[in-house]
């Protein structure tokens, strides 16, 4: 009987990357193979790339000479975002046999059944299958599960919005939606795993609707998903991930206040609190707009948590576009920050834009809005002290501790207790801890 093959996936970027991960992970497993950890010896290494961030695109040449560490005759693939922005680049990366651009990574078992049946295979240059972008229009839906304590459903793919500084349209290509149908069917899946959180992810989910082939027409709007969703008998928790503030409509934000399973937590991009900057980027909002939607929102959920994505050092951005970014976020009634520092993407607008910031001062920037987050976080865990809110264990031990998330997003700790994972308990948040972190002990549980 042969030895079933053993395959391993590394994952960077964002949630939906991981949503797609696990779904290919899953064709592996109807195929034969055996999934183990990325650190084991396997057969095949599968790397999920991003092209975000220039750090992501840095560490890919690391994670293939990890999996060669571990296997120096294994079979790795590169799929994702960098594989479809430069796959002649990954492809030229010592030890890498094979990528696959957007059309083809959820054909990956595919490839590699037909690729281990050479067994003279040449060892040279990866074997690059790359479309034109124009070709991915069409959906494939997927969802991560059993890889973590939640699960993250896909509900879209792709962007037709034109920032100046975003590769994603060019990596993933067009808006376009899974079926609500189809969306429903992988959330009783998920449902029926004993699975209590799902986060709905997508590239611009705000956008839900529109159909494959460039077809714009909204089938159904993102408001009636979430409607839909929240009917879905067995989950305990829906999250809504990344939403622009102009596709994040007032019924909306009423509907999650009232809502039986969606959850007080909303992360808005921001990128920039000047209007100069936000023209300059081609955001589709203007700064009085996203004072609007955290105003709705503390409106009919004080309690809510608030995140925002911000951008430092985007060309033209002064000392004086700077700080009004800052007074604007150090103002506004937020939870946490997530900032980025401005990296030059190929095939931008701003990658030709000039004003170039330099990265000494980029980095600077990115260090005085880092703190400021530290600084909201710690206001906002502050707020919610001495309140009850419903903790669901994640499955981790970090140094003796177990963490766990509020449905408003608060982290907290307690003793290292493996009988508390993926269980959902009710707590008071009494104090935080010297981590920041919120800590209580047994006895501040008061149902499971």
């Amino acid at each position: 009987m042969a030895t079933r093959k053993k395959v391993a996936f590394y994952t960077l970027g964002c949630k939906l990357n991981f949503s797609e991960t696990s779904t290919i992970a899953r064709s592996f497993s109807t195929e034969g193979f055996d999934r183990v950890d990325f650190s084991e010896k396997a057969d095949i290494y599968v790397i999920n790339t991003c092209s975000v961030t220039e750090n992501a695109d840095k560490r890919f040449k690391s994670i293939v000479n990890q999996a060669h560490k571990s296997n120096a005759d294994a079979f790795v693939a590169a799929i994702g975002c960098y594989a479809q922005l430069k796959p002649h680049e990954l492809a030229d990366v010592n030890g890498v046999d094979l990528v696959l651009g957007a059309t083809e990574k959820f054909n990956l078992t595919s490839y590699i059944n037909d690729l281990l049946e050479q067994p003279e295979r040449s060892r040279g240059t990866g074997e690059v299958h790359s479309c034109d972008i124009e070709e991915a229009d069409f959906y494939v839906g997927s969802y991560s599960i059993g890889d973590r304590t939640r699960a993250f459903l896909k509900v879209q793919d792709g962007c037709d919005y034109k920032c100046t500084y975003c590769t994603i349209p060019l990596a993933r290509g067009i808006s376009r939606s899974d079926s609500l149908e189809n969306v429903l069917k992988n959330a009783r899946e998920i449902s029926e795993q004993n699975i209590r959180e799902i986060v709905l992810t997508g590239v611009n989910i705000g956008d839900y609707g529109k159909g494959e082939f460039g077809n714009k027409k909204h089938e159904h709007t993102f408001f009636e998903l979430v409607k839909a969703l929240d009917e879905v008998e067995g989950i305990e928790r829906l999250r809504i991930s990344s939403i622009e503030p102009n596709l994040l409509k007032n019924e909306t934000i009423d509907f999650v206040a009232s809502s039986k399973a969606f959850v007080p937590h909303f992360h808005i991009p921001l990128q920039s609190g000047s209007n100069t900057i936000l023209k300059k980027m081609k955001r589709r909002y203007m700064r009085e707009l996203y004072i609007d939607r955290v105003s709705k929102i503390r409106e009919v959920m004080p309690h809510a948590c608030i995140g925002v994505d911000v951008i430092v050092g985007f060309p033209g951005e002064t000392d004086a576009h700077f700080l009004e970014t800052y007074n604007f976020l150090n103002t506004l009634d937020i939870s946490y920050l997530h900032v980025f520092t401005y990296s030059e993407r190929d095939n931008t607008e701003a990658a030709e834009m000039e004003d170039v910031v330099p990265m000494k001062v980029r980095n600077k920037r990115s260090k005085m809005l880092r703190g400021l987050s530290v600084k909201k976080r710690r206001a906002f865990y502050e707020s919610q002290l001495g309140s009850m809110r419903t903790v669901l264990f994640e499955s981790e031990n970090k140094e003796g501790y177990i963490h766990g998330f509020t449905e408003n997003y608060v982290k907290v700790k307690t003793p290292w207790n493996p009988e508390l994972v993926n269980t959902l308990h009710n707590i008071e948040l009494t104090r935080i801890d010297d981590d920041g972190l919120v800590r209580f002990e047994f006895a501040n549980v008061y149902s499971g």
